[in-house]
């Protein structure tokens, strides 16, 4: 496809990058600079107008909002984090697949007792607690969430769960479902309608990768 006008993608490295890379080629995206060996940190791709952003995961949706990025592709874990204000999420690109679980040795109790979770997630673990009507202290960490509970600093955890190997190796269990989690594609709203017809193009171009599969 061919680019009108100048696009800003924000994406972060490691696992979403890599899997983004296949959707990208589908829309005639590839970059010129590899991230994991380049120092740049705005690289450049076979389209002069096009420009990939290489960021911090949680960083990616700020940019978006406030127009330094056209687009980004976002973990809904941190979108249900920070929230959805000022973009717009128009496809999920059914990469980086996870779950957001309650965790915690097995057979913790569920009781009515006030609770002690450790999370990064914040706000999501306040909301699926509240839901329930449990109260529940939050205990925000930003390391390893399951050494909480072995060291008693908590009695469950919420945290992203993918295969559960690294939950079993530390005596953990997952005891609850909150949220499935995968990456999006999220939008600021000006270049949604300023850029329009570019951006569209490029939607409409990713939506048939991942209908195809090729993630």
């Amino acid at each position: 496809m061919t680019f009108d006008t100048p696009i800003t993608i924000a994406l972060s490295k490691g696992r979403i990058f890599k899997q983004a890379l296949p959707l990208l080629a589908h829309a005639g995206i590839e970059p010129v600079d590899d991230p994991e060996s380049s120092r740049k940190l705005i690289l450049d791709t076979n389209h002069a107008r096009v420009k990939l952003v290489i960021i911090r995961a949680t960083d990616v949706p700020t940019y978006v909002r406030y127009g330094a990025a056209d687009l980004g592709v976002a973990g809904k874990d941190v979108l249900m984090e920070q929230g959805g204000e000022g973009l717009y999420e128009p496809l999920d690109l059914a990469i980086a697949r996870c779950r957001m679980m309650v965790a915690g040795v097995e057979g913790a109790q569920m009781g009515d007792e006030r609770l002690r979770i450790a999370t990064k997630y914040v706000r999501s673990a306040r909301r699926h607690f509240a839901a329930q009507g449990r109260q529940v202290e939050i205990i925000k960490l930003y390391g390893s969430m399951e050494l909480a509970p072995l060291a008693g600093l908590a009695d469950l955890i919420v945290d992203l769960v993918e295969s559960g190997n690294t939950l079993k190796a530390n005596g953990l269990v997952p005891l609850e479902h909150i949220a499935d989690i995968s990456s999006r594609l999220v939008v600021n709203k000006a270049s949604w309608k300023m850029k329009h017809a570019t951006v569209m193009r490029l939607v409409e171009a990713l939506r048939e990768a991942v209908g195809r599969g090729e993630s």
